[in-house]
């Protein structure tokens, strides 16, 4: 029998996790037939994917009008939603999470954008989410910015599992294993079984390329049309040796020892934007062990249709990723400034669709008082 290409990725050491989540892909057991059919075995969420759910169905409209009439408010009614979606992907989720020992069989929930740059709020947040899902297989997403990194510290020394997310630059990437080392630390002091804590470090992929390939093309010359579509993978490819490295000093060799799990990376934004790439680049190239791939639905059942693993795509073009970047800083352009504001950018994006899904949920309890 011929192994599929999610079959071959995930013994190549990728697991696949679904970047989508709605009440009718719940219901109509769509989840449930990519898990027994295509090899998934999490799923992530954010607020774009929220409001594009909650907008493009009517199957929330009963839960809001009951709702509305309850005098809740917009925001108060889109976490309860988003809350029952969670739950309900944490439940069909649930044996793969048993069957992996809590590696996988994971699901992502998001603290409010508007929380992006303050740590406090983010902490009370994140925990008032965690007991509210109540499920041992949820993640609290809470996003990579300055005011994040503490807020992962202390959310994990509670012992809550963290799905750091828009983390785009190998600086960044280092402080947000150092916060998750602390975190660890902090949790065993507070005499907690760090066994159980999971994290992934959500390094996203395909925006890299696109803001690096604009500049590109206004350059216009030989030299950097031969530099389109490699950024990212190079600055990916430079995140794994990364997370190796971190996890192999004195530091987390101690921590390992006494029971820590290894903070995976985690490949987001995979879904190409640029039409002339294979639509399962960002997943074959970085096919390597230990690490996890987030998905849209297009993409997966792209790399189905004519993916192509070839095994082992990261390990070894280390210093051909170096080399890469190295190019792009000779034709002055500067990969830290591209991370700054896509950094800003996300968090910017991630707010608007934040406010698009209180906008579209208040019209819709509106409509129903």
């Amino acid at each position: 029998m011929t192994t599929s290409p999610s079959a071959s990725l995930s013994e190549v050491g990728v697991s696949i996790w679904l970047d989508d989540l709605s009440k009718d892909r719940l219901t109509s057991g769509s989840l449930r037939s990519l898990i027994d059919n295509h090899n998934v075995v999490g799923v992530t969420s954010n607020p774009t994917i929220f409001a594009g759910a909650v907008a493009g169905s009517d199957s929330y409209t009963e839960d809001l009008v009951r709702m509305a009439h309850a005098g809740a408010t917009a925001e108060e009614a889109v976490f309860e939603v988003m809350i029952a979606d969670i739950q309900g992907a944490c439940d069909v989720l649930h044996p793969v999470f048993e069957s992996t020992s809590g590696q996988d069989g994971r699901v992502s929930l998001e603290v409010s954008p508007l929380l992006a740059h303050d740590t406090a709020g983010t902490i009370a947040q994140a925990q008032e989410l965690w007991a509210r899902v109540d499920r041992p297989n949820l993640m609290i997403k809470i996003p990579a910015t300055k005011a994040g990194l503490p807020a992962i510290t202390e959310v994990i020394g509670h012992g809550i599992s963290v799905n750091v997310t828009l983390i785009f630059s190998l600086e960044r990437y280092a402080e947000v294993i150092d916060a998750y080392f602390s975190g660890i630390e902090k949790a065993l002091n507070n005499g907690i079984d760090i066994s159980v804590i999971r994290s992934v470090a959500s390094f996203f992929v395909s925006r890299v390329d696109s803001a690096v390939d604009a500049r590109l093309e206004a350059d216009g010359g030989e030299a950097a049309s031969a530099l389109r579509s490699l950024a990212a993978v190079a600055n990916a490819r430079l995140a794994y040796e990364l997370f190796h490295v971190q996890h192999s000093n004195d530091r987390a060799k101690s921590l390992l020892a006494k029971g820590m799990r290894h903070q995976r990376p985690l490949w987001a934004s995979t879904g190409v934007k640029d039409p002339a790439l294979p639509p399962a680049y960002y997943v074959t190239e970085l096919a390597v062990f230990n690490v996890v791939n987030t998905m849209p639905e297009k993409t997966l059942l792209a790399l189905e249709s004519e993916g192509i693993v070839e095994g082992d795509r990261v390990t070894g073009h280390f210093e051909a990723a170096r080399e890469t970047l190295g190019a792009l800083e000779g034709l002055g352009i500067s990969l830290s400034q591209v991370t700054d504001d896509l950094e800003a950018d996300g968090v910017a994006k991630f707010v608007q669709s934040w406010r698009e899904l209180l906008d579209t949920v208040a019209s819709a309890m509106g409509s129903a008082q």
